[in-house]
């Protein structure tokens, strides 16, 4: 193979990675010819009760952050844990804590009346809501969250007696209602609270 001949192929080489390049990483392609990954559909309108018995909408939040939660009142772990968390991040926060709504939203409305959530969010962050209402209702709502729910049985459970198999994802919504960052079980207070700050 003679000095030309390797050039050659050097080049076509250097042109087929080029190309490859463009194609998986989008180099030197015009911004609106690449792809933006939509932002998540998560929240929307929503009826529901709180736990003063009056009806409420997403509208009655507006101005204000929103920390999402779906959990039950006889939640054995998760919920009471996320709730603390809650608690400790917006004490972390302080005085700017005050444009900060923890909603507490029952999967459980079959238990969970308002005044059953009234008792158990007092335990809580003083901001907290708690949110509960028909079968229909809870089931739109956590449809707008995409929150997954459902009533387990265990074999040796008492007559009545079960659990709610739930998400665990706490959501921050804006002071416009649109959905801005989420949490896993198990974050920090303090990284929740720095992450809230950066929306207040």
């Amino acid at each position: 193979m003679n000095r030309l001949t390797l050039i050659g192929t050097a080049l076509v080489i250097g042109l087929v990675i080029a190309l490859a390049g463009r194609f998986y990483f989008g180099l030197g392609v015009a911004p609106e010819q690449q792809t933006v990954m939509p932002k998540p559909v998560i929240g929307g309108p929503f009826t529901l009760t709180d736990h003063n018995g009056k009806q409420v909408t997403e509208a009655d939040f507006k101005g204000k952050l929103m920390l999402v939660f779906f959990g039950y009142t006889f939640c054995p772990d998760v919920c009471p844990t996320t709730l603390s968390t809650v608690n400790d991040a917006l004490d972390t926060l302080g005085d700017e804590a005050k444009d900060v709504v923890p909603v507490f939203v029952s999967v459980d409305p079959a238990r969970d009346t308002p005044e059953a959530m009234m008792d158990y969010i007092t335990h809580f962050h003083p901001n907290t809501v708690g949110l509960t209402g028909t079968p229909e209702q809870v089931t739109a709502a956590a449809k707008a969250y995409r929150v997954y729910f459902a009533k387990v049985t265990e074999k040796d459970a008492e007559p009545g007696e079960y659990l709610m198999d739930h998400s665990a994802i706490t959501y921050l919504m804006g002071r416009d209602g649109e959905f801005k960052v989420h949490f896993g079980h198990g974050i920090e207070p303090d990284v929740m609270a720095k992450r809230i700050k950066e929306f207040l």
